[in-house]
């Protein structure tokens, strides 16, 4: 088949309809349209490129169309062009996204359009949410603020910053009632609470969940609590390793209680080894640490106590410095 043809057939094959045929069901939740996620048990494949392109957000795999059956079947090029011409015509579910996409790139870039946002404050809606709805515990709040990394997002939403080696906001998690998703253009590093000379570092998959681990633990001081926002990007990868250069670093892998998680903790694990350093697995008991801390707020409040609005005192100790925004 001469390229004009293959390139011609790609256009006609979306990566949806392989998937979908596959077995994958896509997750609306936390899809954009730039980059759907579809999910089949274990196994998760993230469509972008207008459905042209995709790649696997656990693993190094990534291509066009062809390269997808290839990956998913085990076939060679052949079997994998005649599989992807058999698809000509099958139509993939149109999702139903809950907000109204953007047409273009927004005009300000990452750090003016983080500087723009303004901090949550004492009954806000971001407070509100994060302290209500999360249950997490006014001291975290603070800390979080007072570090830099947390900013009003819309509708009561939670923006949590990805910050790099140098201190800059290279995009943020957002996370709301009704709402999930990263920034726009933005770049996923990690998120960061705690010391940054800290050399315990616990390693989630959330912000929300960082800091709810946070809480449980009445935010340590030996502890550098982090969020690679449920991605494992080149740059996140590639500060992990520094934070991991230090002999006297314990990588803790703190990630969910599923598949997805234990895979987030084989590659710190690995990491660990690569390094040279200590590591651990550190499992929630629930799916997520924020299923966790609502556990505990509501077994204290049917033993007839409150949940906790004050870290304990050793965590007043903790000296935060604030994240650096520029370009």
């Amino acid at each position: 088949m001469e390229k004009a043809e293959l390139e011609e057939l790609k256009d006609k094959v979306p990566c949806a309809a392989v998937l979908e045929r596959a077995g994958f069901a896509l997750d609306v939740k936390e899809s954009t349209r730039k980059a759907m996620k579809y999910r089949r048990e274990a196994s998760i494949i993230i469509v972008i490129h207008d459905g042209k392109g995709w790649f696997d957000p656990l693993g190094d795999d990534k291509g066009d169309v062809f390269r997808l059956v290839e990956h998913l079947e085990g076939v060679p090029f052949v079997e994998a062009m005649n599989d992807v011409a058999s698809l000509i015509g099958f139509v993939p579910s149109e999702p139903v996204w809950q907000r109204v996409s953007r047409e273009r790139e927004p005009d300000l870039s990452i750090a003016e359009r983080w500087h723009a946002r303004r901090r949550p404050w004492r009954g806000s809606a971001t407070w509100r949410y994060l302290t209500e709805a999360r249950h997490l515990p006014d001291c975290i709040v603070r800390a979080a603020i007072s570090t830099g990394v947390l900013r009003e997002g819309p509708h009561g939403s939670m923006w949590g910053a990805h910050v790099g080696t140098d201190g800059t906001v290279t995009g943020w998690e957002e996370r709301g009632p009704d709402w999930r998703g990263f920034a726009t253009a933005g770049a996923k590093v990690l998120f960061r609470l705690g010391r940054p000379d800290a050399l315990r570092l616990c390693m989630t998959e959330a912000a929300i969940d960082a800091m709810s681990l946070a809480a449980l633990e009445g935010l340590r001081a030996d502890t550098l609590y982090l969020s690679t926002g449920g991605g494992w990007s080149p740059a996140t990868d590639a500060a992990l390793r520094a934070l991991a250069a230090r002999t006297t670093v314990r990588l803790v892998a703190a990630t969910d209680n599923n598949k997805q998680g234990d895979i987030y903790a084989g590659r710190l694990i690995a990491l660990a080894g690569e390094k040279g350093c200590g590591c651990q697995r550190l499992r929630p008991v629930a799916d997520d640490w924020n299923a966790d801390l609502k556990t505990r707020n509501g077994e204290r409040r049917r033993g007839g106590g409150k949940p906790s609005a004050a870290c304990p005192p050793g965590a007043s100790r903790v000296k935060l410095r604030p994240a650096r925004a520029g370009p």
